[in-house]
């Protein structure tokens, strides 16, 4: 039996190493991009679906009012998703200044509200390319500007863009905001690897004809999330290599990290349940040889209370999980321009561990919590 799970521990490990090996090689093939500073003719839409967020909304409006893009190219279209709360009316005032309010009004219950209302704000846009954003983002002014000149240059027909975490507040969210680097930069090695599987729609870019060509979110509506990833992976299917990941800090969109424990599983859960409808099952096993990675690590403590042997296993996987955590995260927290967040890398792997563990096991079952909806 010691021999048995000594072989699965080291076998799970090393996939775990060649998919971290992967991910680094990946987010370096990733260059910073040449990017089109001047003679842009692209209409772009800005898109955002919003639902109760009077207390950050008129920020995103601000921002994205102050980018340094053309006026006469920039079309903002904000969809209010059911608000009760003050949202819609703080939308209507920048009514004069351009700003585009429609009201989602469903008579039937849905399960992917977001979904419908960027659909309905794609059928009203005029724009060529559609820039989609959150509600409560914050970004510079040259964001706009950076994604679409990257798009001029390279005749792409959907750009993943940089996310960020931003004004944490405590040592729970630094340790999200490092874990979700790691997430960011998986996407970006997937895409620089020409198997583009992961993005976050907070800051995803596409093209509106290639929108409707895919089917837009037809045959993933019956999911509440996965207007990013799904839809990255319809684009993926149909036009391989036509995928760009957009190296450049002034891309970067700004979130929050969940202020609380179960804020943060419930975001989690959302993200993990997303992983039924993959296109690329390849990429749904990788996801599954990870976990069981993590369950053997866990496994391993937990044994190595009754045989010091598993503790040395156990001691084996954490030091090169460290390790290349390390190698990964330090290039990754450098290019957001935060490498001081290494440092709770000690201690954010073995709470990782036992949450990745977990969300596992829940992730795909039952309905969870957004937006003050449940969902599935």
């Amino acid at each position: 039996m010691i021999a048995l799970l000594s072989i699965l521990s080291l076998l799970l490990t090393g996939l775990f190493l060649s998919v971290t090996i992967y991910v680094i090689v990946g987010w370096n093939v990733v260059k910073p991009p040449q990017i089109k500073l001047s003679g842009v003719n692209t209409k772009a839409t800005v898109l955002i679906a919003a639902r109760n967020e009077e207390d950050k909304i008129h920020l995103t409006i601000e921002d994205i009012l102050a980018q340094d893009y053309p006026k006469h190219l920039t079309e903002i279209i904000i969809v209010d998703d059911h608000s009760t709360d003050r949202t819609s009316e703080i939308i209507k005032n920048y009514a004069s200044r351009g700003v585009q309010l429609l009201q989602l009004n469903e008579d039937k219950p849905l399960n992917s509200y977001k979904k419908k209302a960027l659909s309905e704000a794609i059928k009203l846009s005029t724009g060529e390319l559609m820039v989609a954003t959150d509600a409560d983002c914050r970004m510079g002014s040259k964001w706009l500007s950076t994604v679409v000149g990257y798009y001029e240059m390279n005749d792409l027909f959907m750009i993943s863009s940089p996310v960020s975490y931003f004004e944490e507040k405590s040592l729970f969210e630094w340790m999200q905001a490092l874990e979700f680097y790691s997430l960011i930069a998986t996407g970006a090695a997937f895409i620089g690897n020409k198997r583009a599987s992961t993005c976050n729609g907070a800051n995803l870019a596409y093209r509106k004809d290639i929108f409707n060509e895919v089917g837009g979110f037809k045959g993933i509506d019956d999911l509440a999330s996965g207007d990013d990833e799904l839809l990255l992976q319809k684009v993926a299917a149909r036009f391989p290599g036509k995928i760009g990941f957009l190296k450049l800090y002034d891309a970067v969109v700004f979130t929050h990290a969940k202020h609380n424990l179960a804020a943060f599983l419930q975001q989690r859960r959302r993200w993990a349940s997303k992983s039924v409808k993959y296109k690329d099952k390849k990429v749904v096993a990788l996801v599954v040889g990870l976990w069981l990675f993590n369950v053997s690590v866990l496994t391993n403590l937990i044994l190595g209370f009754y045989n010091i042997f598993f503790f040395k296993l156990f001691a084996l996987q954490f030091l090169l999980t460290f390790v290349a955590e390390l190698l990964l995260l330090l290039p990754v927290t450098t290019f957001f321009k935060r490498p001081k967040l290494i440092a709770l890398l000690i201690i954010s792997i073995p709470l990782y561990l036992v949450y990745f563990v977990y969300i596992g096991i829940i992730g795909n079952k039952g309905k969870y919590l957004w937006k003050g909806r449940m969902v599935r």
